[in-house]
């Protein structure tokens, strides 16, 4: 068994989410870890690519907060096996109830665009929120799927109640976007009004910001 480290390392985010997936104390190759990652946290934090996967997980197995081996099957294929230790149970534990809890950080491109409508037009601004209410709701209905089946193991109780917030704010993401898309006229004829620039584009009075 590992030696639990001498002191706490600063650990990034996808360090934590791996750690917390395998607290359940199943061995887990990289390619579980991410396809188990996509039916949950994906929905409502982020999806770490395979490499940042495997990264991490190596960086946690040096620091003694994990354990590997390599499984051969009949064949000649190989996967490697990770398994939470003592020392990486504590840790993730620890950060669950102690650390400090970061603020949400929206970042959204459709809004980002919505921003920058004057460079736009209202055709295509509606046919971004479109395509954003499609994504809304098929993660709606995803997210609403996995929380029915993640009801299948007690443990995942908690990860249920995630899921079904996911679902919840799909949902409402979809709403908030459809009423975008009734304003988007309204505000066009607004902005056509504005003085236009040197580019032929609307602008504000120079330095009223």
């Amino acid at each position: 068994m590992a030696s639990k480290p001498q002191s706490k390392p600063s650990l990034a985010a996808t360090s934590w989410t791996l750690l917390g997936m395998l607290s359940y104390e199943e061995e887990l190759s990289g390619y579980d870890i991410k396809k188990w990652i996509d039916w949950s946290v994906g929905f409502y934090y982020w999806s770490p690519s395979y490499s940042q996967i495997y990264t991490e997980l190596k960086k946690l197995e040096g620091l003694g907060y994990l354990e590997s081996r390599v499984e051969q099957d009949e064949g000649l294929r190989t996967r490697r096996l990770y398994k939470i230790t003592e020392s990486g149970m504590a840790a993730v534990t620890d950060w669950t109830n102690n650390a400090p809890v970061d603020p949400p950080v929206l970042k959204h491109s459709v809004l980002l665009r919505v921003t920058f409508g004057h460079l736009s037009n209202p055709t295509r601004l509606r046919e971004l929120l479109e395509q954003h209410v499609a994504y809304c709701e098929a993660m709606e209905r995803q997210a609403a799927e996995d929380s029915d089946g993640a009801k299948a193991q007690p443990v995942w109780a908690y990860s249920v109640m995630a899921l079904r917030w996911a679902a919840k704010y799909y949902a409402a993401e979809r709403e908030f976007a459809l009423e975008l898309m009734k304003d988007i006229d309204e505000a066009d004829a607004v902005v056509q009004k504005a003085d236009k620039g040197v580019f032929g584009k609307p602008r504000p009075t120079p330095g009223y910001w």
